[in-house]
């Protein structure tokens, strides 16, 4: 299996250089990286264009910044174009442990002789870099059979959805759902991707593959932390989640954005005027279509 990792990075070059150091340490070697540089302004494209790499990369300046879906949508094509069986996604400011690529792919050659299907994605342990507790922020969500393969006596359980903080998707899911969403920017673009991806096959979490996450404070996405500053991810989350509710034909998904909203802005001092940002956010998803491409091979 031929894994090409893929790195999306927006003006966090510090951050980049420990994820890059990270990958070239690998027990299991990628075989090809993937970076994305979404228009930095920090001296990444200077550092990227002169940093001497220990395997194969492929670099793409992008003109302007596509936000991380952008990113995600790009270097999962170039991956794709380049023949990776597998395609290793991740921000830049994620750091995978030495031992963090062998198991995805051997979980996922063992699903498919004992499932019986190959997973369309296998996703790492998430883990704050402070303390090594688990990260909030990229929890992955279950199927309703997870425990199937535990009794079949694998040592992963089946995913519905999962961050791309750490994700490894096979070349026959993307060629089968298109790669991810270019227009969504920022935020649920990999909770929107990775359901598609299981409604084709469901994926697998795999603990004993553990990467780190360069976060300030571990916390999850909260809706009463919304401020004046940060309002704008905010808004394209709601937008997504909504954008994806009616595109799964799901109801719940909406509900869980309103539920959510309404339990952590209760009592959070967030301003009325946000609030009603955030609802117009909300109601933009009613007729935002999410772009679906489908990935092309290189001749």
């Amino acid at each position: 299996m031929r894994v090409g990792a893929v790195v999306v990075t927006f003006n966090r070059l510090a951050l980049l250089e420990q994820t890059l150091a990270g990958l070239e340490a690998q027990e299991r070697p990628v075989d090809h990286i993937v970076i994305i540089n979404n228009a930095s302004t920090d001296g990444t494209k200077e550092y990227l264009e002169s940093r001497e790499y220990a395997v194969p990369v492929t670099v793409r300046h992008l003109a302007t910044n596509t936000g991380g879906a952008g990113g995600f949508s790009e270097g999962t094509e170039v991956a794709y174009g380049l023949g990776m069986d597998a395609i290793w996604l991740m921000d830049d400011d994620t750091v995978p442990r030495p031992g963090a690529l062998g198991p995805l792919v051997s979980s996922l050659q063992d699903a498919e002789e004992r499932l019986g299907f190959l997973p369309s994605f296998a996703c790492s342990m998430v883990l704050w870099d402070k303390d090594g507790s688990l990260c909030e922020m990229n929890t992955p969500e279950p199927t309703w059979d997870w425990a199937r393969s535990l009794a079949l006596g694998a040592d992963y359980t089946l995913m519905k959805s999962c961050s791309f903080v750490s994700v490894l998707i096979t070349r026959e899911a993307v060629h089968a759902v298109g790669l991810p969403s270019a227009n969504f920017f920022i935020w649920y673009d990999d909770a929107e991707y990775t359901q598609r991806l299981s409604k084709y096959r469901p994926g697998i979490f795999v603990a004993d593959s553990k990467v780190d996450h360069m976060l300030p404070a571990n916390r999850g996405v909260n809706w009463g932390d919304v401020n004046e500053k940060n309002i704008w991810k905010f808004e394209y989350g709601a937008r997504n989640q909504v954008a994806s509710a009616i595109k799964f034909r799901s109801p719940t998904i909406a509900a869980s954005l309103a539920e959510n909203m309404i339990k952590q802005m209760k009592g959070s001092g967030v301003p009325r005027s946000l609030r009603l940002r955030l609802v117009k956010a909300a109601a933009k998803g009613l007729v935002f279509k999410p772009t679906v491409k489908q990935a092309r091979t290189i001749q």
